[in-house]
Protein backbone atom coordinates (compact mmCIF):
# COMPACT_ATOMS: atom_id res chain seq x y z
CA UNK A 1 0.00 0.00 0.00
CA UNK A 2 1.16 3.24 -1.25
CA UNK A 3 1.82 5.68 1.69
CA UNK A 4 -0.87 8.30 0.91
CA UNK A 5 -3.49 5.51 0.34
CA UNK A 6 -1.99 4.35 4.14
CA UNK A 7 -2.72 8.20 5.50
CA UNK A 8 -6.02 8.04 3.73
CA UNK A 9 -7.20 4.62 5.34
CA UNK A 10 -5.58 6.16 9.25
CA UNK A 11 -7.32 9.18 8.36
CA UNK A 12 -10.82 7.52 7.86
CA UNK A 13 -10.29 5.09 11.16
CA UNK A 14 -9.28 8.10 13.54
CA UNK A 15 -12.49 10.20 12.38
CA UNK A 16 -14.95 7.34 12.83
CA UNK A 17 -13.09 7.92 16.23
CA UNK A 18 -14.38 11.37 16.42
CA UNK A 19 -10.78 12.80 15.58
CA UNK A 20 -9.52 14.21 12.46
CA UNK A 21 -5.96 14.71 10.71
CA UNK A 22 -4.86 16.60 7.25
CA UNK A 23 -6.09 15.51 4.12
CA UNK A 24 -5.15 16.01 1.10
CA UNK A 25 -7.83 17.95 -0.79
CA UNK A 26 -7.82 20.10 2.91
CA UNK A 27 -8.29 24.27 2.37
CA UNK A 28 -5.54 25.48 4.10
CA UNK A 29 -5.83 25.76 8.10
CA UNK A 30 -5.07 29.60 8.13
CA UNK A 31 -5.66 31.73 5.04
CA UNK A 32 -2.68 33.85 3.86
CA UNK A 33 -5.22 36.73 4.02
CA UNK A 34 -8.57 37.78 5.32
CA UNK A 35 -11.70 35.88 3.63
CA UNK A 36 -14.97 37.23 4.06
CA UNK A 37 -18.50 36.59 2.82
CA UNK A 38 -19.78 40.08 3.19
CA UNK A 39 -20.85 41.79 0.43
CA UNK A 40 -20.10 45.66 -0.64
CA UNK A 41 -23.73 46.02 -0.24
CA UNK A 42 -25.61 49.09 -1.29
CA UNK A 43 -29.24 50.29 -0.13
CA UNK A 44 -30.84 53.30 -1.44
CA UNK A 45 -32.56 55.35 0.69
CA UNK A 46 -35.36 56.39 -1.36
CA UNK A 47 -36.23 52.90 -1.23
CA UNK A 48 -36.02 52.63 2.24
CA UNK A 49 -38.43 55.47 3.18
CA UNK A 50 -40.97 54.10 0.58
CA UNK A 51 -40.80 50.30 2.52
CA UNK A 52 -40.72 51.73 5.97
CA UNK A 53 -43.85 53.93 5.47
CA UNK A 54 -45.63 51.20 3.63
CA UNK A 55 -44.63 49.45 6.94
CA UNK A 56 -46.33 52.04 9.03
CA UNK A 57 -49.43 51.49 7.31
CA UNK A 58 -49.16 47.51 7.02
CA UNK A 59 -48.45 47.13 10.69
CA UNK A 60 -50.84 49.60 12.09
CA UNK A 61 -51.12 51.01 15.76
CA UNK A 62 -50.88 47.93 17.47
CA UNK A 63 -49.25 49.49 20.49
CA UNK A 64 -45.93 47.68 21.28
CA UNK A 65 -46.50 44.48 18.96
CA UNK A 66 -46.38 47.23 15.99
CA UNK A 67 -43.42 49.27 16.92
CA UNK A 68 -41.83 46.42 17.59
CA UNK A 69 -42.19 44.43 14.31
CA UNK A 70 -41.88 47.26 11.88
CA UNK A 71 -38.22 47.46 11.44
CA UNK A 72 -36.77 46.70 7.83
CA UNK A 73 -33.43 44.74 7.97
CA UNK A 74 -30.36 45.35 5.99
CA UNK A 75 -29.58 42.02 5.12
CA UNK A 76 -26.19 41.10 3.38
CA UNK A 77 -26.40 39.30 0.35
CA UNK A 78 -23.22 37.39 1.01
CA UNK A 79 -24.83 36.53 4.46
CA UNK A 80 -27.57 34.24 5.39
CA UNK A 81 -28.31 37.20 8.09
CA UNK A 82 -26.74 40.46 9.32
CA UNK A 83 -25.36 43.28 7.88
CA UNK A 84 -21.96 42.20 8.16
CA UNK A 85 -19.97 39.45 10.06
CA UNK A 86 -20.60 41.01 13.63
CA UNK A 87 -23.58 43.71 13.04
CA UNK A 88 -26.85 43.46 12.56
CA UNK A 89 -28.88 46.67 11.21
CA UNK A 90 -32.19 47.62 10.37
CA UNK A 91 -34.13 50.80 9.99
CA UNK A 92 -37.50 51.22 12.63
CA UNK A 93 -40.28 52.90 12.26
CA UNK A 94 -42.23 54.45 14.48
CA UNK A 95 -45.74 56.31 14.57
CA UNK A 96 -47.11 58.90 17.11
CA UNK A 97 -48.04 57.29 20.02
CA UNK A 98 -46.58 53.89 19.71
CA UNK A 99 -44.68 52.64 22.68
CA UNK A 100 -42.11 49.86 22.64
CA UNK A 101 -42.23 47.23 25.82
CA UNK A 102 -38.97 47.64 28.06
CA UNK A 103 -36.12 44.90 27.78
CA UNK A 104 -32.97 44.06 27.82
CA UNK A 105 -30.25 41.61 26.08
CA UNK A 106 -26.67 40.88 25.77
CA UNK A 107 -26.30 42.61 22.50
CA UNK A 108 -25.05 45.71 22.57
CA UNK A 109 -27.68 48.62 20.55
CA UNK A 110 -27.19 52.00 19.27
CA UNK A 111 -29.74 54.51 17.60
CA UNK A 112 -29.07 56.63 15.19
CA UNK A 113 -32.15 58.91 14.37
CA UNK A 114 -32.90 59.59 9.70
CA UNK A 115 -35.69 61.25 10.51
CA UNK A 116 -38.60 62.44 12.75
CA UNK A 117 -39.10 64.28 16.13
CA UNK A 118 -40.47 64.04 19.46
CA UNK A 119 -39.34 60.16 19.93
CA UNK A 120 -37.72 59.43 23.34
CA UNK A 121 -35.59 56.54 24.56
CA UNK A 122 -35.34 54.95 28.12
CA UNK A 123 -32.59 53.68 29.54
CA UNK A 124 -32.04 52.40 32.61
CA UNK A 125 -34.79 54.91 34.19
CA UNK A 126 -33.17 58.16 32.33
CA UNK A 127 -35.10 59.66 29.19
CA UNK A 128 -33.45 60.97 25.82
CA UNK A 129 -34.99 63.35 23.51
CA UNK A 130 -34.68 62.10 20.28
CA UNK A 131 -34.49 64.22 17.04
CA UNK A 132 -32.85 64.08 13.18
CA UNK A 133 -29.20 63.20 14.04
CA UNK A 134 -29.28 62.12 17.28
CA UNK A 135 -27.46 59.32 18.37
CA UNK A 136 -28.53 57.11 21.69
CA UNK A 137 -26.81 53.85 23.32
CA UNK A 138 -28.04 50.58 24.85
CA UNK A 139 -25.11 48.79 26.04
CA UNK A 140 -25.44 45.35 27.13
CA UNK A 141 -28.32 44.09 29.48
CA UNK A 142 -29.57 48.13 29.88
CA UNK A 143 -33.27 48.35 30.30
CA UNK A 144 -34.74 50.29 27.32
CA UNK A 145 -37.58 50.74 25.51
CA UNK A 146 -38.90 53.49 23.08
CA UNK A 147 -41.96 55.64 22.57
CA UNK A 148 -42.78 58.09 20.04
CA UNK A 149 -44.24 61.05 21.78
CA UNK A 150 -44.42 63.23 19.16
CA UNK A 151 -47.05 64.13 16.23
CA UNK A 152 -44.97 62.61 12.98
CA UNK A 153 -43.86 59.34 12.34
CA UNK A 154 -40.08 58.54 13.54
CA UNK A 155 -37.71 56.38 11.61
CA UNK A 156 -34.34 55.59 13.01
CA UNK A 157 -31.25 53.10 12.53
CA UNK A 158 -30.54 50.43 14.71
CA UNK A 159 -27.53 48.65 15.12
CA UNK A 160 -26.47 46.03 17.07
CA UNK A 161 -24.04 43.41 17.57
CA UNK A 162 -26.48 40.47 17.40
CA UNK A 163 -24.25 37.94 15.21
CA UNK A 164 -21.22 38.37 17.18
CA UNK A 165 -23.21 37.66 20.40
CA UNK A 166 -24.71 34.70 18.38
CA UNK A 167 -21.49 33.42 16.69
CA UNK A 168 -19.91 33.44 21.19
CA UNK A 169 -23.52 31.39 22.01
CA UNK A 170 -24.06 33.91 25.23
CA UNK A 171 -27.76 35.70 24.32
CA UNK A 172 -30.19 36.31 26.55
CA UNK A 173 -33.30 38.83 26.26
CA UNK A 174 -36.06 39.17 29.36
CA UNK A 175 -38.87 41.49 29.13
CA UNK A 176 -39.56 44.21 31.93
CA UNK A 177 -42.07 42.95 34.57
CA UNK A 178 -44.13 46.01 33.97
CA UNK A 179 -45.17 47.70 31.16
CA UNK A 180 -43.14 50.85 31.49
CA UNK A 181 -39.59 51.30 33.37
CA UNK A 182 -39.67 54.68 35.98
CA UNK A 183 -37.97 57.47 34.74
CA UNK A 184 -35.89 59.05 37.22
CA UNK A 185 -33.63 61.53 34.89
CA UNK A 186 -35.46 64.04 32.92
CA UNK A 187 -36.64 64.21 29.21
CA UNK A 188 -33.08 65.30 27.96
CA UNK A 189 -29.75 64.13 27.11
CA UNK A 190 -27.59 63.85 30.05
CA UNK A 191 -24.55 65.85 28.00
CA UNK A 192 -27.15 68.43 29.24
CA UNK A 193 -25.92 68.09 32.87
CA UNK A 194 -22.19 68.24 32.46
CA UNK A 195 -20.19 71.32 33.26
CA UNK A 196 -17.02 71.56 31.89
CA UNK A 197 -14.86 68.79 32.35
CA UNK A 198 -17.48 67.25 35.28
CA UNK A 199 -19.86 64.71 34.22
CA UNK A 200 -22.47 62.84 36.14
CA UNK A 201 -21.60 59.88 38.15
CA UNK A 202 -22.40 56.58 36.75
CA UNK A 203 -25.03 55.32 38.52
CA UNK A 204 -23.66 51.71 38.97
CA UNK A 205 -20.52 49.77 38.65
CA UNK A 206 -19.66 49.65 34.83
CA UNK A 207 -22.36 52.16 33.66
CA UNK A 208 -22.13 54.49 30.87
CA UNK A 209 -22.35 57.84 31.90
CA UNK A 210 -22.82 59.41 28.66
CA UNK A 211 -25.20 57.52 26.56
CA UNK A 212 -26.91 60.41 23.88
CA UNK A 213 -24.81 62.29 21.33
CA UNK A 214 -26.94 65.50 19.95
CA UNK A 215 -26.81 66.31 16.32
CA UNK A 216 -26.20 69.99 16.75
CA UNK A 217 -22.88 69.12 18.79
CA UNK A 218 -21.68 66.22 16.76
CA UNK A 219 -21.65 68.59 13.71
CA UNK A 220 -20.15 71.49 15.32
CA UNK A 221 -17.30 69.10 16.33
CA UNK A 222 -17.30 68.60 12.86
CA UNK A 223 -17.24 72.03 11.39
CA UNK A 224 -14.04 72.97 14.17
CA UNK A 225 -12.11 71.11 11.66
CA UNK A 226 -12.22 72.83 8.66
CA UNK A 227 -9.24 74.51 9.70
CA UNK A 228 -7.14 71.54 9.52
CA UNK A 229 -6.47 69.81 6.11
CA UNK A 230 -8.86 67.09 5.20
CA UNK A 231 -7.39 63.39 6.13
CA UNK A 232 -6.47 62.10 2.67
CA UNK A 233 -8.67 58.99 3.19
CA UNK A 234 -11.19 59.97 5.63
CA UNK A 235 -11.55 63.85 4.82
CA UNK A 236 -12.65 65.22 8.35
CA UNK A 237 -13.55 62.22 10.76
CA UNK A 238 -14.97 62.74 14.18
CA UNK A 239 -15.53 59.80 16.77
CA UNK A 240 -18.01 59.85 19.21
CA UNK A 241 -16.54 58.61 22.60
CA UNK A 242 -16.87 58.24 26.08
CA UNK A 243 -15.88 60.66 28.57
CA UNK A 244 -12.51 60.36 29.37
CA UNK A 245 -11.54 59.18 25.66
CA UNK A 246 -12.64 55.31 24.44
CA UNK A 247 -14.87 53.85 21.80
CA UNK A 248 -18.82 54.23 22.68
CA UNK A 249 -19.45 50.72 22.86
CA UNK A 250 -17.15 47.78 23.82
CA UNK A 251 -17.72 46.19 20.53
CA UNK A 252 -18.79 49.01 18.36
CA UNK A 253 -17.45 52.62 17.52
CA UNK A 254 -19.00 55.30 16.14
CA UNK A 255 -18.27 58.23 13.32
CA UNK A 256 -18.92 61.70 11.60
CA UNK A 257 -17.23 62.53 8.52
CA UNK A 258 -17.09 65.39 6.48
CA UNK A 259 -15.54 65.13 2.74
CA UNK A 260 -15.55 68.18 0.67
CA UNK A 261 -16.55 68.43 -2.52
CA UNK A 262 -14.19 67.37 -5.25
CA UNK A 263 -12.50 64.83 -3.10
CA UNK A 264 -11.09 62.09 -3.83
CA UNK A 265 -10.05 59.85 -1.49
CA UNK A 266 -6.47 57.66 -1.17
CA UNK A 267 -7.25 53.64 -1.08
CA UNK A 268 -6.88 51.80 2.01
CA UNK A 269 -7.81 48.89 4.04
CA UNK A 270 -8.63 47.51 7.49
CA UNK A 271 -9.60 44.47 9.36
CA UNK A 272 -12.52 46.24 10.54
CA UNK A 273 -16.36 46.03 8.51
CA UNK A 274 -17.94 49.60 8.05
CA UNK A 275 -21.43 50.31 7.66
CA UNK A 276 -22.02 53.73 6.39
CA UNK A 277 -24.96 55.87 6.17
CA UNK A 278 -24.89 59.02 4.04
CA UNK A 279 -26.53 62.05 6.06
CA UNK A 280 -25.88 64.72 3.46
CA UNK A 281 -24.45 65.12 -0.33
CA UNK A 282 -23.86 62.88 -2.95
CA UNK A 283 -20.67 60.44 -4.42
CA UNK A 284 -19.23 57.01 -5.02
CA UNK A 285 -17.11 54.71 -2.89
CA UNK A 286 -14.96 52.02 -4.58
CA UNK A 287 -14.81 49.23 -2.93
CA UNK A 288 -12.54 46.17 -4.62
CA UNK A 289 -13.11 47.58 -7.65
CA UNK A 290 -16.49 47.99 -7.66
CA UNK A 291 -18.37 51.37 -7.52
CA UNK A 292 -21.56 52.35 -5.26
CA UNK A 293 -22.78 55.67 -6.10
CA UNK A 294 -24.67 56.97 -3.15
CA UNK A 295 -26.70 59.76 -2.09
CA UNK A 296 -28.30 61.27 0.63
CA UNK A 297 -30.55 58.59 3.07
CA UNK A 298 -28.53 55.69 1.08
CA UNK A 299 -26.30 52.91 3.97
CA UNK A 300 -23.71 50.69 2.16
CA UNK A 301 -21.30 48.54 3.62
CA UNK A 302 -17.28 47.86 3.32
CA UNK A 303 -16.33 44.37 4.25
CA UNK A 304 -13.28 43.99 5.94
CA UNK A 305 -9.96 43.94 4.49
CA UNK A 306 -11.17 45.51 1.43
CA UNK A 307 -9.67 48.33 -0.50
CA UNK A 308 -11.87 51.13 -0.30
CA UNK A 309 -11.57 55.27 -1.70
CA UNK A 310 -14.33 57.76 -1.26
CA UNK A 311 -15.03 60.34 -3.48
CA UNK A 312 -17.09 63.05 -4.26
CA UNK A 313 -17.49 65.61 -7.29
CA UNK A 314 -16.70 69.53 -7.37
CA UNK A 315 -20.26 70.44 -8.29
CA UNK A 316 -22.19 68.36 -5.50
CA UNK A 317 -20.70 69.83 -2.37
CA UNK A 318 -19.36 68.18 0.43
CA UNK A 319 -20.77 64.89 1.65
CA UNK A 320 -21.43 63.80 5.36
CA UNK A 321 -21.40 59.75 6.40
CA UNK A 322 -22.13 58.68 9.83
CA UNK A 323 -20.54 55.08 10.27
CA UNK A 324 -20.54 52.23 12.70
CA UNK A 325 -17.97 50.26 12.91
CA UNK A 326 -16.51 46.50 14.67
CA UNK A 327 -13.03 48.27 15.19
CA UNK A 328 -13.14 47.93 19.32
CA UNK A 329 -13.49 43.94 18.76
CA UNK A 330 -10.50 43.41 16.61
CA UNK A 331 -8.36 45.61 19.03
CA UNK A 332 -9.37 44.16 22.20
CA UNK A 333 -8.11 40.83 20.42
CA UNK A 334 -4.90 42.18 19.02
CA UNK A 335 -6.76 41.26 15.42
CA UNK A 336 -6.48 45.37 14.12
CA UNK A 337 -4.64 45.86 11.00
CA UNK A 338 -4.99 48.86 8.95
CA UNK A 339 -2.72 49.57 5.54
CA UNK A 340 -3.15 52.07 3.07
CA UNK A 341 -2.68 51.81 -0.98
Amino acid sequence: MSADLAWEAYAERVAALGFSVRREDDPPLIASRPVTRVRPDLWKGKLIEQLVQEAGRVVAGGGATGSERRTLRLKNSGLPYGTTQTLWAGVQYVNPGEHARPHRHTPNALRYVLRGQGSVTVVDGATYALGDGDFVLTPANSWHEHENRGSEPCYWLDCLDIPLVRALEVEFFENFPKPRQPEVMPAAPRAQHLVGHLWPAAPAPGAEPLLAYPAAEAYAALASLGAWAPDPEDGWLIEYVRPGGGHVLRTMACYLQALPGGFAGRAHRHTHSTLYYVAEGRGRTVVDGLELEWEAGDFFVVPSWSSHAHHTSSSAGRAVLFSVTDRPVFEALGLWRGQAE
